[in-house]
């Protein structure tokens, strides 16, 4: 039954996250702003939801070390696996995107959120200090968004005309029901494989820390992964960079924030001595993608999945 529920799981994610490009690529092509910057806001909150729903119910079940190491693992797993993934079966155009901004304002939060959970457990004052900068990088969003659509609302449309899925006679009502049967069905089959696993993992006494880092971590950033796959089989590199960038910020700053506000997160030693080191790591090996617009190539995503393959053992072991 397990395995029938794991293999359901993955085909809604699949069948989401294409509903999910789809209604992207259409709604920025209707509201004259870049694929990117939907892909930052809307895509990527959407496919954080998974994470942010298990981190307050693992709170809310004294389960806290599921809660930060489903964080620190998915943002692991969202530049390793999430872009090296894709780039096996099609290369991902990155170079084609200005990401610089929206990268630096990632890497600011991966130290915030470090600097935060250095200083153990994360209460309600690191709660703050989080959600005040997801609302800076919102409202930095909203402003990068006016300036284009004033600026180059006529180059975006165009551009955005040339996609596979772009739609230029969409109606918005068909836009928002590919938005929201996206939304919904990425944490709906995400749980499904994510309940599963870890129903077996507990099975053989495996601690909350070591699920949160590799099984949950892993199963959460399907939707993340399943909307990559889908964009890079439709050479829409602009939605798989922003998806994961803006995925990353949404989990380390509104997710942590939000889930402390609830109750103290206390911080395994493993994580701050190891797995938040190596998520900032995971993070910077993007620098060359980002400043010197190099694509990411199937060399590029070999390297990414058997790095991330070497984290899992290193965690388990």
């Amino acid at each position: 039954m397990l395995w029938l529920l794991a293999a359901l799981g993955l085909v809604i994610l699949l069948l989401a996250g294409d509903a999910l490009v789809k209604g992207a690529v259409n709604l920025s092509l209707r509201l004259g702003v870049p694929a990117m910057i939907v892909s930052l806001t809307i895509v990527a909150f959407g496919t954080s939801a998974p994470e942010l729903l298990i981190a307050i119910s693992a709170v809310l079940e004294d389960a806290p070390g599921i809660a930060i190491g489903n964080v620190v693992g998915s943002n692991t797993a969202n530049v390793l696996l999430v872009l090296g993934v894709p780039a096996l079966i099609v290369p991902l155009q990155t170079g084609q995107f200005d990401t610089r901004k929206s990268y630096q304002l990632m890497i600011a939060g991966s130290v915030l959120f470090i600097g935060v959970a250095l200083l153990e457990p994360i209460n309600w004052v690191g709660s703050l200090i989080l959600l005040a900068a997801f609302i800076y990088t919102l409202l930095h969003s909203a402003k990068l968004a006016k300036h284009q659509r004033r600026q180059k609302i006529e180059t975006v449309a165009t551009e955005a005309k040339e996609l596979d899925e772009a739609d230029p006679d969409m109606s918005w009502m068909l836009i928002g029901f590919y938005m929201v049967l996206g939304i919904i069905g990425l944490p709906l089959g995400a749980n499904l494989l994510v309940d599963s696993a870890t129903e077996i993992a507990r099975m053989f006494h495996v601690s909350d820390t070591i699920i949160g880092l590799t099984l949950v971590a892993v199963g959460t950033s399907l939707p993340e992964l399943a909307t990559t796959v889908m964009a890079a089989l439709r050479r829409q590199a602009e939605v798989a960079i922003g998806n994961v960038i803006g995925s990353n910020m949404f989990n380390l700053l509104a997710i942590i924030g939000l889930t402390a506000l609830i109750g103290p997160l206390p911080v395994n030693q493993s994580i701050l001595t190891f797995d938040i080191w190596i998520m900032l790591g995971a993070s910077l090996m993007l620098l060359p993608f980002v400043y010197m617009r190099k694509d990411i190539g199937r060399r590029v995503g070999v390297l990414f999945c058997t790095l991330y393959v070497a984290y899992l053992v290193a965690v388990v072991s």
